[in-house]
């Protein structure tokens, strides 16, 4: 599996340091809003955990599972696989996602959400990718930008692999093309 990654874009020791202090501020800007993190699986899923563990306020969380991606494009259609269990009508809503690439996923999912009239969506990304956006939506917090590259690791995937990597790496080319 390391043999698989060209580079090393983000360490362990930086996501640790990074996440701990978007939570921080998470914790500073929602006191006493009893937010709910929704966090949009699959890719999400170690990022929110350790985000979580640096928040500091009362809140809940939910997942939902939402796909556009076939293999290593955005097909553009947006599928809901799983749906919030909670109702999120009043509550303050916080998006958690692995990375914000073209825009298109979390586009459409915030405007699925408005619909439930929530106090307030704010997205929250472990890492933002500017190069490739498609669709008018940004990120409230962001811990990285990075580069247009291929990258897995810490709960990103290629074909379902790579997600146990501690770091994010980017992946040789030609273990995709």
């Amino acid at each position: 599996m390391q043999n698989d990654i060209e580079s090393i874009l983000i360490s362990a020791e930086e996501i640790e340091a990074k996440v701990a202090e978007v939570g921080r501020r998470i914790t500073e800007d929602f006191r006493d809003k009893d937010p709910i993190f929704v966090g949009v699986l699959k890719g999400c899923f170690i990022f929110m955990a350790d985000l979580m563990r640096h928040v500091d306020i009362n809140c809940s969380m939910d997942f939902m599972a939402v796909s556009s991606y076939s293999g290593t494009s955005s097909t553009g259609a947006v599928k809901i696989n799983k749906d919030l269990s909670e109702d999120i009508e009043g509550r303050h809503v916080i998006i958690v996602e692995d990375i914000l690439d073209s825009g298109v996923t979390l586009h459409y999912l915030k405007g699925y959400l408005m619909n439930r009239r929530p106090a307030s969506i704010t997205i929250v990304t472990l890492m933002d990718k500017p190069a490739r956006r498609k669709s008018n939506v940004y990120a409230d917090y962001s811990c990285f930008e990075v580069p247009d590259a291929f990258v897995v690791g810490y709960g990103l995937d290629y074909n379902e692999h790579y997600r146990n990597l501690p770091y994010i790496g980017v992946l040789k080319p030609e273990i995709y093309s």
